[in-house]
């Protein structure tokens, strides 16, 4: 199933520190693919197993599943 997905950044200090990267940076390019294949499909990934999810995740950000997505080597 593909289904298209909004993408935003858990709080401004990541999205900043994340801007500030240069954009030849290996992780900035690998993240702007992510956020790219994510917007595409919000089911790129694999779906974690609920009992695996942080109960600090749950707690502070209210979700009920969480998703990997792995980032390209090099």
């Amino acid at each position: 199933m593909i289904k298209p997905s909004k993408v935003v950044f858990i709080n401004d200090e990541l999205e900043q520190s994340f801007n500030s990267l240069e954009d030849n940076d290996p992780i900035k390019k690998a993240m702007v693919r992510a956020i790219h294949d994510l917007r595409q499909n919000a089911f790129s990934g694999i779906q974690l197993p609920k009992r695996l999810i942080p109960k600090e995740y749950v707690q502070k950000y209210s979700i009920n599943n969480l998703w990997k997505y792995d980032l390209p080597k090099g």
